[in-house]
């Protein structure tokens, strides 16, 4: 039995996921996303981004914890029960996973007999507007163009959440800034979400309200996007630089994250303001969501 959503309830629920593979293991993952929310999700390739959002879709069993979707159970997903939720989400894959003799416009056909919510004609007007012949088969696109193909069907059947993984990896810039526009417009009407696996982090900087990062099957990091862009800085040092600001205090010892280089040190400032207060004559750059990974991944504690 369909599981009623009540306001307030995240519409994706991860409570402590576990599964066991040979040689990996996802290991209690736990996070959300909120209505109204773009929940950028990233990390390592083999971190285990796609293994969470097929865990997350019950595609298959799970060794222990707990995955919601809109309020049904991932388990339940997986069972006939699950398809008035299923109606409601709209998944895209780093790969189109449309048979290759299919032509654009039997790829609507056949989701019209999948979705009882699918608008034929919006999905024509999206893949006018993407670019894309009704005559071509799967086959014939390209990875940016099956990309555009998968993304024209996840918007056309009134979905209420989005999970996109690597769904933006094969679009040119203009394709992608179009993209990004119209998540923004989506997330933007009421009661709906994103989930979005990206190596691209700059497009993460552009429209993302959160970060959450897992490495090694396990979550790392689950930020604000604003607290990572806006707040904290990239300290460039010197050695003796590195040492004036440790012994400062300004940094908790045990937060003073940095990366060695030959030409000197990258160290993590939580508040780049405050830091070019104490230290003016030390360089200090914004922090993008790769710095804070490569620190994060890659840094040391002093």
């Amino acid at each position: 039995m369909l599981s009623e959503q009540t306001a307030g309830t995240p519409l994706i629920e991860a409570r402590g996921i576990t599964k066991h593979y040979d040689g990996f293991t996802l290991d209690t993952v736990s996070f959300t996303v909120n209505e109204g929310e773009i929940v950028g999700f990233v990390g390592q390739n083999g971190a285990g981004k796609s293994t969470t959002i097929k865990a997350l879709l019950g595609l298959f069993p799970i060794d222990g914890g707990e995955g919601r979707v809109l309020g049904t159970s991932s388990t339940e997903l997986s069972r006939p029960s699950g398809a008035a939720t299923k109606e409601q989400v709209g998944v895209v894959f780093d790969a189109v996973s449309l048979p290759e003799h299919l032509s654009v416009a039997d790829v609507s056909h056949i989701y019209s007999r999948v979705y009882a919510t699918w608008d034929a004609r919006r999905f024509e007007r999206l893949t006018a507007e993407f670019g894309l012949d009704a005559r071509k088969t799967v086959k014939e696109l390209s990875r940016g163009m099956g990309m555009k193909l998968s993304l024209a069907c996840a918007f056309a059947h009134d979905a209420r959440l989005l999970i996109l993984d690597e769904a933006t990896a094969g679009l040119d810039p203009m394709a992608r800034d179009e993209m990004l526009d119209r998540l923004r417009d989506f997330v933007a009407e009421p009661g709906r979400a994103i989930l979005m696996s990206s190596h691209i982090t700059s497009d993460l900087e552009r429209i993302a309200d959160r970060i959450v990062c897992i490495e090694a099957g396990r979550i790392i990091f689950d930020l604000p996007k604003d607290a990572i862009t806006d707040e904290m800085g990239v300290a460039r040092c010197r050695a003796t630089d590195f040492e004036r600001v440790a012994a400062s205090g300004i940094i908790p010892e045990h937060d003073l994250r940095c990366l060695r280089h030959d030409y000197g040190i990258d160290l993590l400032v939580p508040d780049r303001f405050a830091f070019a207060e104490n230290f003016p004559e030390i360089p200090c750059d914004r922090m993008t969501i790769d710095d804070y990974l490569t620190l994060t991944l890659k840094g040391g504690v002093r």
